[in-house]
């Protein structure tokens, strides 16, 4: 970590930066060993109440872990633990998370698991060690046998609660004695931890809730006995080992779920009353404040009606106290919060047409809606209630930036905290007075400062200065804006070559995502993606993004309009963005290329086959190839069930429309992508085989939706690099 006085604001919004010096980007440096990684504190912890935060810190010359605790007022940092002084038996300790104890004496940390495959987006753990601070002394509280998942403290810190063998167990830390607190954990019988499509979706890891008092856990359960099995190839064995995992494809039954609470004194569990429906979700639960009492979140399959239930955990009962519908889908979030005097609570909702802050009663009619405007609340960062204050971040400024702004409980004293024409990510402290903000631009790195929440500064903690892109030839980066033929604007950025001349025709190539709800086009750092962009520039490419309609930030209609025909107004849209570039006069508009990744992927498969006169490539990564082979939760959110909605699928997949293909494509997939899986590329393979259609494939063996390990990166950059340079530059 890097400290200093300075804080330096680039303004690069709408401008063009060219950087003058002539060394060129290599996949090998981009995405190999080069030197363009940037750093920021990792695992950030407040504690002392917002005074002091700690950060893990790996020793970049030998494999020691550190953590290490800064001081807000004074600017100290000081080692506190190093792994080079503890060992774990006989071998050298390490830690891969860490938490603090309530009463922050000791600190609980997770180490590597035990290394087989696993579909699972929580992250285990194996043994889980206890270190007192006072003594200084290591203890190991789990053996390790099993991965351990969602440990945390008790609020009262006597007991850690943790999820093994789908069972969850209270270990007591003086008497070493563990309590298994569910007794039906079995392969199929899911306690305190998700399924795949629960994890994937509904972006939730944990699955379980400590009480107020510590006397109780709440906790789902999720039976997959049902779902349907999916077999994946592991092709670098043998005999190519089956490796089944259950997933739910679009109108398949889903795990029942079932939400339970605990009595630690009894053993004892009460299941609580949500319906009678198999078919529904339970995206969410949260103990209400100082009454005993939990609050689920229920949704129903077609994901356009949420319930909120208030149970009583005693006897189970529970009745429904607010509900939204909607016409399209409703999207499920964390800014739910019951404030402590029982009367009301904060509640996330585009019902305006844009996502904004309301003060709903316990009886769930509207008090006051907080926020207002053609502009959008991306998350509720904190609330202080004692001081009526709502921290959260939106798009105010511009919807191709992120910022922290703060705003009264009577919705008075609206305010943007954050300076500067960034985009932010913050970690705001408990008592609301700090925040460790990173923020970068389109084309400068991440910085990572700590700030007051008055918008002052307080100290740079991480420059990155090291990275070193003035060394490099970038071409200039800059946003626009067209409209299409039916009067829509949309938004975009462009890479024009370092020496780019206007009397030249160049090529081009389409950066695309454009799934429900994203945005490529924004003032944020875009890491390797951005340099290999560059590197294209350099080589003669001008690189283009636009946000098609169905992207984010623009409010509900805009979003919503793809509803039940993805890929209709996207492709249409990146269409009319083709037709745009051809109009302009350094444009070569015969060479227009079309790249994305998943959905992106899915984007860019379709984009040629459907836009046979516009795009003359494609390279579609990892892409869905019919939205039936896709998890239920996010297909049927925005296409329905495939019985409800067979034209809408059959127009939406790429494979219907193999027959169409003129230009050039290469399909490139993992073959143990347990998220978009290996069928969707075969599947369109054989669609354009049966067609009499020629195009390439790219697949790599045991490799996972990322495609990522050892060389794998720089060698499917260089050939997409080669890909492109064959189809699109003049020979």
């Amino acid at each position: 970590m890097r400290t200093s006085n300075v804080f330096f604001f680039l303004f690069v919004f709408g401008s063009s930066i060219v950087f003058s010096q002539d060394k060129k980007l290599t996949n090998e440096l981009i995405h190999g060993s080069g030197p363009f990684t940037t750093r920021s504190p990792a695992n950030v912890r407040w504690i002392q109440g917002g005074k002091s935060f700690s950060y893990q810190e790996t020793d970049p010359e030998t494999p020691a872990v550190r953590l290490r605790v800064h001081s807000v007022s004074s600017g100290r940092d000081e080692v506190i633990l190093d792994t080079k002084a503890l060992t774990s038996g006989d071998k050298p300790f390490s830690f891969s998370g860490y938490q603090w104890s309530p009463d922050e004496k000791s600190i609980l940390f997770t180490t590597a698991p035990p290394a087989r495959q696993y579909f699972s987006r929580a992250m285990p753990s194996g043994p889980l060690f206890l270190y007192d601070l006072a003594h200084k002394t290591l203890r190991k509280v789990t053996d390790g046998g099993e991965r351990v998942y969602n440990q945390k403290f008790s609020p009262d810190g006597k007991l850690i609660g943790y999820v093994r063998e789908n069972n969850i167990y209270v270990l007591d830390i003086a008497s070493g004695r563990e309590s298994r607190m569910t007794q039906d954990g079995a392969l199929s019988v899911i306690n305190g931890k998700f399924d795949w499509v629960y994890e994937e979706e509904f972006g939730i890891r944990d699955g379980w809730r400590w009480s107020g008092d510590g006397k109780q856990i709440a906790f789902w359960q999720l039976d997959e006995e049902r779902v349907p099995q999916f077999n994946m190839i592991n092709h670098g064995s043998l005999r190519s080992d089956l490796m089944p995992m259950k997933y739910p494809k679009a109108g398949d039954p889903n795990s029942v779920v079932r939400i339970g609470v605990v009595d630690l004194a009894t053993n004892r569990t009460v299941w609580q009353d949500i319906g009678n429906s198999a078919d529904q979700y339970i995206p969410r639960i949260q103990w209400m404040p100082g009454t005993g009492r939990l609050a689920i979140t229920r949704l129903n399959r077609l994901q356009n009606r949420v319930e909120l239930l208030s149970a009583d955990i005693t006897s189970g009962q529970t009745k429904p106290f607010f509900s939204e519908t909607e016409k399209t889908w409703i999207d499920i979030h964390d800014d739910l919060t019951f404030l402590k005097r029982g009367d009301a609570f904060l509640w996330t909702s585009d019902r305006d047409g844009y996502s904004h802050i309301y003060l709903f009663g316990m009886d769930g009619n509207l008090k006051n809606q907080i926020t207002r405007g053609a502009w959008e609340v991306i998350n509720v960062v904190h609330v202080d209630e004692q001081g009526g204050r709502i921290f959260f971040m939106a798009g105010e400024k511009s919807i191709f930036e992120r910022h922290l702004y703060v705003v009264g409980m009577d919705g008075k004293g609206f305010k943007r905290i954050t300076p500067g024409n960034f985009s932010y990510s913050v970690n705001l402290s408990p008592d609301g007075n700090h925040f460790i903000g990173t923020f970068s631009t389109a084309t400068t790195p991440p910085k990572t400062a700590l700030f007051s929440t008055t918008g002052k500064l307080i100290r740079m903690l991480e420059e990155n200065s090291s990275v070193p892109l003035s060394e490099y030839t970038f071409g200039s980066f800059e946003f626009f804006k067209f409209s299409t033929s039916d009067g829509v604007p949309l938004n975009g950025w462009m890479i024009k070559p370092p020496d780019f001349n206007p009397a030249k025709k160049y090529p081009v190539l389409m950066y695309v995502y454009g799934g429900p709800g994203s945005q490529t086009v924004v003032n944020a750092w875009g890491g390797s993606r951005y340099l290999w962009h560059q590197m294209l520039a350099q080589e003669g490419y001008i690189v283009v993004s636009v946000d098609n309609r169905g992207t984010g930030m623009r409010g509900k209609e805009f979003k919503s309009i793809t509803y039940r025909n993805l890929g209709k107004w996207e492709v249409n849209d990146q269409i009319e963005a083709a037709k745009h570039l051809r109009t302009l006069p350094y444009i070569d508009g015969t060479r227009i290329g079309i790249w994305g990744w998943s959905y992106g992927g899915y984007m860019a498969s379709l984009s040629l086959l459907v836009g046979t006169d516009v795009f003359k490539a494609a390279v579609a990564v990892a892409p869905v190839t019919d939205w039936k082979f896709y998890d239920t939760i996010y297909t049927e959110r925005f296409m329905q069930r495939p019985e409800d909605n067979e034209s809408g699928y059959r127009e939406s997949a790429p494979i219907t429309h193999a027959a169409k293909l003129k230009g050039k494509l290469l399909l490139v997939h993992g073959t143990t992508d347990d998220n978009v899986h290996w069928q969707n590329a075969l599947q369109l393979a054989d669609a354009l085989q049966k067609a009499g259609k020629q195009f390439e494939t790219l697949y790599y063996v045991n490799k996972n939706h990322g495609i990522s390990g050892g060389n794998t990166r720089v060698h499917l950059h260089d050939r997409m690099t080669q890909f492109l340079n064959e189809s699109l530059r003049e020979h």
